[in-house]
């Protein structure tokens, strides 16, 4: 084919979900066959299997690439010189390639030669005007912005218009691809410069798709929803607040008095919320400990002492006259940050470290509840026989500054150690070796695709980067990917309230 062919074209990219329900022949065949007969004239297909299963289809244009996840390399797409042969073998008309500027297995100019060798065009999926720069250099026929964004740093959410009309200050052959899912976007594309816009996820991926609505659906029915009572019984303080969605309508604080126990805890906030009676429809409570079936139960006494089974759910329903839903207040946080936060609605394990050390985990988008998280009680490396969040927690910087003849808590320490006091330094370096020996453990647990870090200690100036530090390593593959909280002290509330919700 001629360059000319792919010119004013749509090209759609039929490309499942890895191991989805669509990861199969048939399905990406019939993608194809929809595309094309809907007005695409060009088609990206993943892996020379499905290439062929196509060109067996259909005669349309085939833009043919290879995925790989590699031990010693970034670049993902047709990395190998065998790649570009299997996928011409299979019946390619263009192969493209990632052509940034990272290290790679084979060379722009291998890849190129192979391609050529075949009488076959070739594109390159560029990160940057530079990355365009160089394959052209080198000899591609197409340049595309499929890299834009997916290099470091956080992923964007539009297609890089920019990009598109300076690389078509370059050349006139300049493919738009990457997060362009609505007809808007892709006119735009065109607009800056493109002779061809792919389309894939909007198209083709279903289960994107629907996330999309789901989420924007969830959001309006969490609007137009009446508001929640959410309470977050902590360790050293209580929060209440009407909840609604992630708006806080009125919070207020309370200290929680340690000696006082459950019936007292629940009292104490139903006299702070009775000016809110008549404004909300259930109640969301977040606590630290073990809630079981509605029963909450303390795993750390020395965080705070709860009678075993004590019956928090039915307590809290009797006294505040509405149906209320309890759970772990870490779990809270990590659905809360998952759903609205900085989990970014893929699997994520939350970690908050501040008196005690908690967590939540939520994968394929439900919360592990019960036990689940509380990685806080798992076994220290230090003795092994002391709960990991007796040897990393705010409680336990404060008893080993008083130690070393420092009586000052945890905020305290943090601040002696940013003015260069070695002895808080090491306290601080310390707590972080055992949380990035947690993280890595859990990434091998759970693979999630984050791990979210809040609390009074893991958003404390430095301390997320002194864990990172102690990562760095790691081989990418096994790294765990590390991010702050972005809802804060209000993570554990705006949780409780959106599963109390869901379980009316």
């Amino acid at each position: 084919m001629r360059k000319e062919d792919l010119n004013l074209s749509l090209i759609v990219s039929c490309q499942p979900v890895p191991d989805g329900a669509m990861d199969e022949a048939i399905f990406v065949s019939g993608f194809a066959r929809s595309a094309l007969a809907a007005g695409a004239r060009a088609l990206r297909i993943e892996s020379s299997t499905y290439v062929a299963a196509v060109r067996a289809a259909v005669d349309a244009p085939i833009i043919g690439i290879v995925k790989r996840d590699l031990d010693d390399s970034p670049v993902r797409i047709t990395p190998f010189v065998a790649d570009v042969e299997a996928l011409a073998d299979a019946g390619a008309d263009i192969i493209a390639f990632d052509a940034t500027d990272r290290p790679r297995p084979a060379t722009i100019e291998a890849l190129l030669a192979a391609i050529k060798a075949r009488g076959l065009l070739s594109m390159a999926d560029c990160s940057c005007l530079d990355d365009a720069r160089r394959a052209l250099a080198a000899g591609v026929d197409f340049v595309g912005t499929t890299m834009s964004g997916y290099v470091g740093g956080p992923e964007p959410v539009d297609p890089d218009i920019a990009l598109i009309a300076a690389m078509r200050q370059l050349t006139p052959h300049v493919i738009a691809e990457g997060r362009i899912r609505t007809p808007e976007q892709a006119a735009e594309a065109v607009s800056a410069g493109a002779c061809a816009v792919v389309v894939g996820s909007a198209i083709t991926r279903t289960e994107h798709v629907t996330s999309w609505f789901h989420d924007a659906v969830s959001a309006a029915f969490s609007q137009r929803e009446a508001a929640t009572l959410a309470i977050d019984i902590g360790g050293t303080k209580t929060l209440a607040a009407l909840v609604r969605g992630t708006q806080i309508l009125a919070e207020a604080i309370i200290l929680t008095s340690r000696e006082a126990g459950p019936d007292a805890w629940l009292a104490a906030m139903a006299e702070q919320a009775a000016s809110w009676k008549g404004q909300y429809e259930q109640v969301g409570i977040a606590a630290t400990g073990l809630i079981r079936e509605g029963c909450w139960s303390a795993l750390n006494p020395a965080t705070l002492a709860i009678p075993d089974d004590y019956p928090l759910v039915a307590q809290a329903s009797k006294l505040f006259g509405k149906p209320a839903f309890a759970v772990n207040d870490a779990q809270a946080a990590a659905w809360g940050e998952y759903r609205f936060g900085a989990g970014n609605n893929e699997d994520t394990v939350f970690l908050t470290i501040s008196t005690g050390l908690g967590g939540g985990v939520v994968i394929n988008g439900r919360p592990l509840l019960g036990l689940a998280g509380h990685f806080g009680l798992l076994r220290a490396p230090t003795d092994g026989q002391s709960p990991l969040e007796d040897v990393v927690s705010g409680r336990w910087m404060a008893a080993k500054a008083a130690a070393s003849g420092h009586p000052i808590e945890a905020p305290e320490i943090f601040e002696q150690a940013r003015r260069g006091e070695t002895w808080a330094q090491a306290i601080i370096a310390q707590s972080a070796a055992r949380v990035a020996l947690l993280c890595r453990d859990i990434q091998m647990m759970f693979a999630p695709k984050r791990i979210v870090m809040g609390g009074g200690i893991g958003l404390a100036p430095g301390y997320l980067e002194a864990v990172r530090a102690q990562l760095t390593e790691l081989p990418h593959h096994l790294a765990p990917h590390l991010v702050a909280a972005s809802l804060g002290p209000r993570a554990g509330i705006i949780g409780a309230s959106d599963l109390a919700g869901r379980h009316r």
